[in-house]
């Protein structure tokens, strides 16, 4: 459960007109809500609701004792994706004439026509009337205001609060002209407005980065500096793609019980990519697994799974249907990184800890020539995944994909990485990269 949240009580400002616009990377979905932006502090007075409800749909919503003219707006589609990041903006202006005008909502770039009612009226019937957003109440980035249930969580990046005009979206983003995707604006030309503010643009800076100085406080929870960000997406763990398993810190931790799996949300069938991982429990294993592989109980011990788990003296090895201990296999203790480098363009998988790779006779892997890989035959011609799973009773691993960190803890030391993708803790072997959008497009 995510428990990290912002929080700023501004002056009064335009309370009719705003504009806000962010990145967003979902982790947790479903109940309960999770909030992007609200204000108001308890449950007697004006409220604004900015965020993902229980089902999934970007929510707007107001609340007032006189609830005469309150709006409640909702998008008939559903934001499941957890691996990619959504740019979001809500333009706000109830001095517009017509009511559907008074409030307009752009998901990568396209306004969202398609909108229902949550059970009162979708927009704002009021002309000119004054919303919670930019009154001098509490206002909070990641979090309900009254109530400690609705926590974003994920990622956020390039926030912006725009008080007293009403921007669409071309003014944050654009089409790429080659691949057809909403891409990010990362300096926009904007008239801020006395309480708007710019924030968690270049990192996990909550110090307004506009010439306001509308600076946030951390109210609670732990804010981390990602690699992951709307121009590089990393994988993670994916929710669509598991048994019993808790995911947390972004989809990078697991927790489980008993031979339950996850796959990640990247994967490939050719190049050469590395990631680490470290386990926070025994009976946990870590590998890989094809896409061919039937999402079940048990599949650490089956074909088409290899890996390495944590054993009495040596480690236990994970290879294709078979399993077992091998003298001089390494031993994943808790203590230990695990390196993970995937050569899919000859089928040869190279595992080793704390930067030592080797086979599995103990013999010290040559990356660089190929010699000795840990695993050796995959078969190419389909896709392959990092996974891991759970063989224990609450165990399961913290992977760093490139973001720099397991779980919240950052990396002890960075080693050299010629790619430029990604942050490990120890040296990418020469011809890898992180599994990555920048990673697949090198």
């Amino acid at each position: 459960m995510a428990s990290t949240y912002l929080t700023r009580t501004p002056s009064a400002g335009n309370r009719k007109t705003f504009t806000i616009s962010c990145w967003v990377k979902r982790s947790g979905l479903g109940s309960p809500q999770k909030a992007i932006f609200t204000a108001g502090d308890d449950s007697s007075s004006p409220l604004n609701f900015f965020g993902f409800n229980t089902n999934d749909q970007i929510a707007y919503w107001e609340y007032s004792n006189d609830t005469t003219g309150i709006s409640d707006f909702l998008t008939t589609r559903r934001f499941r994706d957890t691996n990619a990041w959504y740019h979001i903006v809500l333009a706000v202006d109830t001095t517009q004439a017509t009511a559907s005008n008074r409030i307009k909502l752009y998901v990568n770039g396209v306004q969202e026509t398609d909108v229902v009612t949550g059970g009162n009226n979708l927009y704002p019937q009021t002309q000119n009337q004054d919303l919670a957003f930019n009154d001098a109440d509490g206002h909070y980035v990641g979090r309900y205001g009254y109530s400690s249930d609705s926590y974003f969580d994920g990622l956020m990046s390039h926030f912006h609060f725009i008080d007293g005009t009403a921007y669409d979206a071309s003014t944050f983003g654009s089409t790429d002209a080659t691949t057809g995707e909403w891409k990010i604006n990362t300096s926009p030309s904007i008239t801020m407005g006395t309480n708007g503010f710019t924030i968690l643009k270049d990192g996990n800076t909550i110090t307004d980065q506009s010439s306001n100085s509308n600076d946030f406080s951390l109210g609670g929870g732990t804010l981390t500096n990602t690699e992951d960000c709307p121009s590089n997406v990393f994988a993670t763990w994916n929710t669509l793609k598991k048994l019993t398993i808790t995911l947390s810190n972004g989809n990078t931790t697991t927790l489980g019980n008993g031979d339950n799996g996850v796959w990640s949300t990247i994967g490939n069938n050719s190049g050469k990519w590395y990631w680490e991982t470290q386990q926070n429990a025994t009976s946990t294993m870590v590998g890989i697994i094809h896409e061919d592989v039937a999402q079940t109980t048990g599949l650490s011990g089956g074909a088409g799974v290899y890996g390495m788990q944590e054993g009495t003296t040596y480690g236990y090895y994970r290879n294709n249907g078979s399993s077992g201990q091998s003298s001089g296999f390494p031993n994943p203790t808790n203590s230990n990184v695990v390196c993970h480098a995937l050569d899919l363009d000859n089928g040869k998988y190279f595992m080793g800890v704390n930067g030592v790779f080797k086979n599995l006779s103990g013999t010290t892997s040559n990356i660089g020539t190929g010699a000795d890989p840990t695993y050796s035959s995959l078969d190419t011609t389909k896709f392959w995944f990092p996974f891991t799973e759970s063989r224990g009773s609450n165990c399961g691993c913290d992977v760093n994909f490139g973001n720099g960190y397991f779980g919240t803890t950052a990396i002890s030391s960075e080693g050299t990485n010629a790619s430029g993708i990604g942050k490990f803790e120890y040296d990418v072997p020469t011809g890898y990269t992180a599994l990555s959008t920048k990673g697949l497009n090198e």
